[in-house]
């Protein structure tokens, strides 16, 4: 016996599964790309529907806000294949990640710094 404390368990978070995909995206600060590897997100940049993000591993694109997209259900579903080697992920992001969960009626909505939500409500 070696005395040690057991490794922490991340708590479960739990967030509306039907959340804009930019409030996620700043919150989790991570990105799966169609080939399946997951990013970091370094920043950003929202300009109406659409916002310019800037990975770890120094690409840049363009997405839609949108709650339904590809995006959108593999970060709810957790959907990836490999992490990006050049973004470098952390364990403990990864860990907090896996523990995340997505519930339609049960979580935070993510609003803004006001608490008001632009959503019309849920």
């Amino acid at each position: 016996m070696d005395g040690g404390k057991p490794p922490k368990v991340p708590s479960r978070r739990y967030y509306r599964k039907r959340v804009e995909l930019f409030r996620l995206i700043e919150k989790i600060k991570l990105w799966p790309s169609r080939r399946g590897v997951l990013h970091g997100i370094r920043s950003v940049e929202v300009n109406g529907d659409m916002a310019r993000l800037t990975t770890h591993c120094g690409r840049t694109f363009l997405a839609r806000d949108s709650r339904n997209s590809r995006a959108a259900r593999w970060l709810r579903n957790q959907w990836f294949r490999v992490i990006c080697s050049d973004c470098v992920v952390p364990e403990w992001k990864l860990e907090k990640y896996a523990a995340t969960r997505f519930r339609r009626h049960q979580g935070s909505l993510l609003r803004g710094e006001g608490g008001a939500s632009d959503s019309g409500g849920v």
